[in-house]
């Protein structure tokens, strides 16, 4: 498209325009006015309440014909998707049309800034209102519509319009886009080409919070009176002033959005600095913005304060009551948030082609169900975890059942959570419609909170709800973190921690110490030998490592200097009979090499094996005649 002349491109647009209000037999295009009674808005599914007759919209002020098809496609097409309502149209854009016919000075609307704005006086203020959101709206749709600009080239990206971004179920269902009209014509280009750099490389939602770092950053310098060309001559002098605007701007806020109004504004202008953009700050980075600049994020005991568990008492209600949820198809979603502890928005990513797997696990001989996903916040392309059979057999029915429904048309991401028809046909059920459903189950079986209220329900909750019960069975850290697909450790602390509950019960389940028998003598040492003690003395008291053949007691301050060689000649090493099996094991896999290297005739290779088990077997005589070989043992004892 971007090879035709603008004129063929507009004509081709106003064709399409014809087109689209060539439905239902040309009842758009003849007539100029429409009304209630008319059956052509109630078949489009168009109808206000409690008004059956009258009009609904009146063009018949247009004298312009391109511009009367232009404003009727507008109120069409915003009108079956949904983008206002009947309502809305009545009672506030039928007057602003007529308007617009009698006064609007151009010959189409994607000539006219977005701007225009009919004279003021003719306005109360709530009608100036109106009419700037009628209007500009309208005028920004065909801006938009006229655009025959790529997508990434023009000042508003839709995520839709985008391929192969990582964009998460729920921002399709919303149509999110990004903005850069706030951003200085000055800078545009080189924050555009930033970002152009991150959209495929990071989630659609961290771009979307890093732009808002990024118009905040400018908005503060020219509200205070900086102009073009400022970023380049940015001094240290300047850091501190944005330093305190977001101090004083932020201070509502917690600590995370001031940390990254300052860390992603450096983060910014370091990479157009080593790209070396002409907009690029002249001095260097490490001179302008310190790493003590970036405010601290919140500490990890305010983080716990916002983690919010669903109590045992409401968690055990709702799992009981949860085939009484209306509609029933969000039945299994609380079931696949409860089990794996996912996101919401990651439960309603899954595609029917590809959420369920089955994998060999040798120690059960069987194959085990894991459900798939990709991970859009994290960038995880695919994330699988073992799930229970009654849930992959779950998963399976709703896959047949999505299978046979799914057309290219109604599901062409092919999402097992889809919506078949109507505005937000071919994307996954919304997340709120969830939270509504589940809130109203709440309501019908009067599940209560400690305080004696009806229980509040997040989707969230769910997931770190499960991230306790998984810290209270023992789980490891790190395949917690697995789990949930969380990119830092950090991120699965903030979850994963314990109930008062069982805190008490594990700490009950240890050992007593015995500490309250004053009369009893304390116990005497065994003693084995005065080397054994000594390093007994060692180990536990001097810093050690576990190193091949025993341990080092090397100061940490000192540098290694056999670190690329074997130990067994170091001074700060130490080897005792504990070690003999390594050394047993050790000396037979090098006797193999010494006979291979013999059968290949590789000299060189056997004459340094040899030297390397002379070694080990120097050690291992000195080991079972003196208990433990230490050079410096006693040294570093005194």
């Amino acid at each position: 498209m971007g090879t035709l002349t603008l004129a063929v491109y507009e004509e081709l647009q106003d064709r399409e325009i014809e087109t689209y209000l060539s439905q239902n037999g040309n009842y758009w295009l003849d007539f100029d006015v429409w009304h209630f009674q008319d059956k052509d808005l109630k078949e489009n599914g168009i109808y206000v309440t409690r008004i059956k007759s009258g009009v609904f919209l009146d063009f018949s002020t247009f004298t312009d014909e391109r511009l009367k098809n232009q404003a009727k496609y507008y109120c069409l097409y915003s009108l079956k998707e949904e983008k206002f309502s009947a309502t809305y149209a009545y009672s506030r854009v039928k007057k602003r049309m007529k308007l617009l016919g009698e006064k609007f000075p151009y010959s189409g609307f994607e000539e006219a800034d977005a701007t225009w704005r009919y004279p003021d006086h003719c306005f109360s203020a709530e009608d100036a209102r109106l009419w700037t959101a009628v209007v500009g709206g309208l005028i920004r749709f065909y801006k938009d519509f006229f655009d025959e600009r790529d997508e990434l080239d023009k000042d508003v990206w839709k995520a839709l319009n985008i391929r192969g971004i990582k964009i998460s179920a729920a921002a399709k269902r919303q149509k999110s886009s990004m903005s850069f009209e706030e951003i200085p014509e000055y800078y545009k280009a080189s924050v555009k080409h930033y970002m152009k750099m991150l959209i495929y490389r990071r989630s659609w939602s961290f771009c979307t919070e890093l732009l808002v770092y990024l118009r905040y950053f400018y908005k503060s310098f020219y509200g205070h009176g900086y102009t073009d060309g400022f970023q380049e001559k940015l001094s240290r002098k300047n850091i501190e002033e944005y330093l305190g605007w977001v101090a004083e701007d932020y201070g509502h806020k917690n600590a995370t959005f001031r940390s990254k109004a300052v860390s992603c504004i450096r983060n910014y202008l370091d990479f157009i600095q080593l790209a070396e953009y002409e907009v690029a700050p002249e001095k260097d980075m490490t001179r302008l913005i310190f790493d003590d600049d970036i405010p601290r994020r919140e500490r990890q005991g305010d983080t716990f304060e916002k983690v919010k568990y669903i109590p045992e008492p409401v968690r055990d209600a709702l799992d009981t009551a949860i085939d009484d949820i209306e509609p029933a198809e969000m039945k299994p979603i609380y079931i696949l948030l409860r089990e794996t502890g996912w996101r919401g928005t990651d439960i309603l990513n899954l595609r029917y082609d590809q959420c369920l797997d089955y994998i060999w696990n040798g120690k059960e001989e069987e194959y085990v169900p894991y459900l798939c996903d990709e991970i859009t916040k994290t960038g995880i392309p695919l994330h699988k975890i073992p799930v229970r059979q009654e849930v992959a057999e779950m998963v399976s029915a709703l896959v047949a059942e999505a299978k046979a429904r799914s057309t290219d048309d109604n599901n062409p991401d092919k999402y097992l959570f889809n919506t078949y028809e109507g505005k937000h046909k071919g994307l996954p059920y919304s997340k709120p419609a969830f939270v509504s459903a589940v809130q109203a189950l709440i309501e019908k079986k009067e599940i209560r909170a400690g305080d004696g209220n009806i229980y509040h329900f997040k989707t969230h909750a769910l997931r770190h709800t499960r991230a306790l019960e998984y810290t209270e069975q023992g789980m490891p850290i790190g395949i917690i973190q697995q789990i949930l697909g969380h990119c830092s450790l950090q991120m699965t602390l903030h979850y994963a921690k314990v109930s008062e509950d069982m805190l008490y019960k594990k700490w009950s389940e240890t050992e007593r110490l015995n500490l309250f028998k004053p009369d009893v003598a304390p116990p005497v040492p065994e003693c084995q030998g005065k080397e054994e003690v000594r390093y007994e003395y060692i180990r536990k008291n001097l810093d050690a490592v576990k190193v091949p053949f025993g341990m080092c007691f090397k100061p940490t301050k000192i540098a290694c200097k056999d670190q690329m060689q074997m130990c067994l000649e170091c001074p700060s090493f130490c080897s005792t009979k504990d070690d003999l099996p390594e050394y047993e094991s050790e000396i037979k896999r090098v006797e193999g090499h010494i006979k291979i290297g013999e059968k290949l005739d590789r000299a060189d290779w056997v004459e340094k094996n040899k030297q390397y088990l002379e070694n080990l077997n120097r050690m291992k005589d000195r080991i079972l005649h003196e208990g433990v070989v230490h050079k410096n043992g006693k040294l570093r004892e005194e």
